[in-house]
Order: structure tokens, then sequence, then C-alpha cells
């Protein structure tokens, strides 16, 4: 039975559709996307987790009641978890702290072990993601390192199957492939069989800035890695071992606020949710075709589901608190605030809310804190140590009203208030409401500056 389900599910794996882009402008060209965030695991990893696995229990690397261990940017290890979970295996992922938390929670949901480290680390550190993996290989007994970045059967996963998928959907007719590197298997898989096919298709790289293989393809250099990026699942600081950039023509260098950005208008024009890594793609390929003189008819990828990034590059907040996304500035403390009320950010509870809706709301949104908001206008702030003196020894006192705890004594500053005033409210360990009026007359509430809020401040403009 086991073996049944199992053929079920990895036949949905591959085979995924393509779709044309027709409401973002490209130029001359014709551009395709293939939707590999319609596998099964949400992402083209699946293909590669499924392949490295059967290769290493076709030659006995990995045996039953064995370890598969993995360093992932997360949907190289969902592919893996995937299929090993199935077949009965342990894992144990060493993934990076940029990672989305949606991939995260992910991973945990499957049953997988996640040992999280440093992303601000090069090869050679002991915190470096690989370095760590293959170290826990080493250490495990019955442990196989899944070890994508040097597995060959990681490129020959897109050369028998996702390469001859495009071929075919394309009927034959394709000018060119944007892809992204990260451990290099979708290109170099791609490379070798339109090498065959095709050999004049152009690959054209997306890279995002800071990594080093942009400059690779111009240069023919290496060079040191220039920076630090927020995209994930490509861009390297060194060049893999399966890697063939032997056919990319051309590179693009896409900085992570034009990638998150064209993601999110990939969803807002074409209805298509995508993660961070589709975004750059999507970002190359549009610059490509909309260069090109004649018509051509170039392939990307939707790399993974955007479901995984809801709290990153579909966040508001988020991408604002990461300079990604930038509001009108005000030249006041405005633009310090975090999440804007009057933008509809902020969640708040009403003077008449129980204690236990107010409870509920901190959980769902992970706030220590929140805004008590009564026909528009602040009345008060509720804060977990208010809710921990009220409740504790008693839980009946979920049911009472938050007008009952919350703190209505606020510490009220006008947009137009000083740095020094700022700091003043902040340094007593309080919560500054930015609002116009004092005391009870606040006639228009902007948010909340917290110590984070003003040091996310300082990072953005002090780097």
């Amino acid at each position: 039975m086991q073996d049944l389900s199992q053929a079920a599910l990895f036949s949905l794996i591959g085979n995924t559709p393509m779709v044309e882009v027709t409401r973002i402008d490209t130029g001359p060209c014709r551009l395709f996307l293939k939707l590999e965030s319609q596998n099964p695991g949400g992402s083209i990893k699946d293909r590669v987790g499924r392949a490295m696995i059967e290769a290493a229990e076709r030659d006995g690397r990995l045996a039953p009641g064995g370890t598969v261990v993995e360093a992932t940017a997360g949907n190289t290890g969902l592919g893996l978890a995937l299929v090993a979970r199935i077949k009965g295996y342990r894992v144990v992922l060493v993934v990076p702290d940029k990672m989305a938390s949606e991939k995260v929670l992910h991973l945990k949901a499957l049953g997988a072990e996640i040992h999280l480290t440093r992303s601000d680390v090069g090869k050679g550190h002991p915190e470096y993601y690989q370095d760590l993996a293959a170290r826990l290989a080493r250490e495990i007994p019955g442990a196989w390192f899944a070890d994508q970045f040097n597995n060959p059967a990681n490129p020959q996963a897109h050369e028998t199957t996702t390469a001859p998928e495009i071929w075919d959907q394309m009927r034959h007719e394709l000018d060119a492939i944007v892809v992204g590197v990260g451990s290099s298997g979708t290109l170099t898989g791609l490379s070798r069989f339109f090498a065959r096919v095709q050999p004049d298709l152009e690959f054209v790289l997306a890279d995002p800035c800071g990594s080093i293989l942009a400059e690779y393809v111009e240069t023919g250099r290496l060079s040191e890695v220039s920076g630090s990026w927020a995209v994930e699942g490509i861009g390297e600081d060194f060049i893999p071992s399966i890697a063939d950039l032997s056919r990319v023509k051309s590179a693009y260098s896409i900085s992570d606020e034009e990638g998150f950005n064209t993601a999110r208008e990939l969803l807002r024009q074409e209805g298509i949710l995508a993660g961070s890594s589709t975004g750059t793609l999507l970002a190359a390929a549009l610059r490509y075709c909309r260069a090109q003189t004649t018509p051509k008819r170039v392939v990307s990828f939707v790399c993974d589901t955007g479901t995984r990034y809801l709290t990153k590059v579909y966040s508001d907040g988020w991408m604002v608190d990461q300079g990604l996304l930038h509001r009108p500035r005000t030249g006041d403390l405005r633009d310090l605030i975090g999440r804007r009320f009057d933008a509809g950010e902020v969640v708040t509870v009403a003077p008449t809310d129980t204690l236990l809706t107010a409870f509920n709301r901190m959980r769902a949104a992970d706030l220590a804190q929140l805004p008590v908001v009564e026909r528009g206008r602040l009345v008060g702030l509720l804060d977990e140590s208010d809710l921990l003196l009220h409740v504790t020894q008693e839980k009946e006192r979920f049911a009472a009203p938050v007008s009952g705890t919350m703190t209505a004594d606020l510490q009220t500053l006008p947009p137009s208030a000083s740095m020094g005033q700022l700091r003043d409210i902040l340094d007593r360990g309080l919560t500054a409401v930015i609002a116009d009026g004092d005391g009870g007359d606040r006639r228009h509430f902007y948010g909340l500056i917290t110590r984070f809020d003003l040091l996310n401040h300082l990072r953005r403009t002090l780097t």
C-alpha cells in the first residue's frame, strides 16, 4: 500500500504547466513561465529531491532506516523531506537564518529536524550552512549527505525531465531561457539537453546583486562577495562544482528591491503567487525582453509558491522595514513608524473587547502590545505585562474588558517632535505614541514608535 501511495504522489512531480505573461510589458518578445510551483511540494526542487534520493538508494549510499542530511535555503530541503519522509527516512537540514519562516514551519511539519545557522558567513566558516551540514553527515551514523551543490543527480533531473518538458511545451520554438543559479542544477541540466537539440539557444542569468555569478559570466573573473541579498535560493559566493556557465550569453544583476517588487507585480498583473527568486528571474527576463529589437520566444520559471513568503515579499510592513518598499517621506517622526495606523497596518483592540480577544490578537500577530482604539481614536495601550498582572491566578479574568487593564496615560508626541524628545521616551523603556494633539485629545493617531523602530530607522539611514 505504501508503494502505491508513493507512486501516486511521486507521479505528480514534473509535467508542470506553462503560461504566457500577457498583462506585463514584454517588449517585442513573448515570455512564458513554467509553473514549478505546481509540484506537490510547491517548488522546482521536488524534481531534485526525488532524483538525488533515488540515485543514492540505487548505489547503496542511502540504506533503509538511514538519515538524509542537506544544506538548503528551503526548497531543496522541502523536496528532500517530502520524498524522504514518505520513504521512511530521518531528515536533518541546515538552513540559513534569512530563510522565510513559512519554509521552516513547513519543514518541521514534515518531520524534518532543523539546524538554523548564520547567513552572514562564507564558505570555510564553521557556521556556513554547507560546511555545517557536511560535518553533521559525518557525525550521524547511517547518514547520507545529499550535497546538491556537488551531486550529479541534481542536473540530471533537469536534463531528463525539465528540459524536454519545456522543449515539447514550446513546440520546439524557443530562443532564450532565463535562469537563476543556486546549486546550478537547473542551468547545467538545461544546458546539456539544449546543446543537443538547439545549440544556439541563448541562456540568460538572473543574479541577485551581491552575488559573484553575474560578474563572472561577464568578465570571467571571480570577485569577492560584495554584499548580502535577501532573495532566497539563488545567488552564490562561489562556483558550484556541477555548474556549467559556458552557454550563458548575458547576465543581469537584480537588486532585492527590484526582484521583490517584480514578484508583487506578477501577482497583481497575472494572478501568479510566486517567491522571491521568481521575482528576480522575472525582473531579468523583462529587462532582456524589452532590450530586444526582434521578436523572441523566451521561457523562465515560477520556481516556487509565494505562500512561503507571505510574511516577507507580500508583507508591506516587512518590505518597508527592509527598505524594499518606500512610503512617501514626511520629514518628521512619521518616517520612523514601523506600522502606520492611518495605512491600515496596525492590529488593534477596542476598549470593550475582552482580554482574551486581545491575547489572541497578540499571539496571532506576534505582538507584545496593542493600541486600544475607539471610533478611530487612540484611547490607550495594552501590553503583555498588563495582561500578566491582571490575569495571574484567575483565568476568569480573561473575560474582563480591555478598558479595565489598558494604560490610558500615554507618552504622546506630535509628528514634528524632535529626535531628542523621542529618545527621552524610549530611554525610559516606554513606547512613543505619534499623534496630533495631547492627552485624551489625540485627533489623529499615526502609529507607535518602539526602540526597535528607531534601531531599524538607524540601520536603514546609516548603512
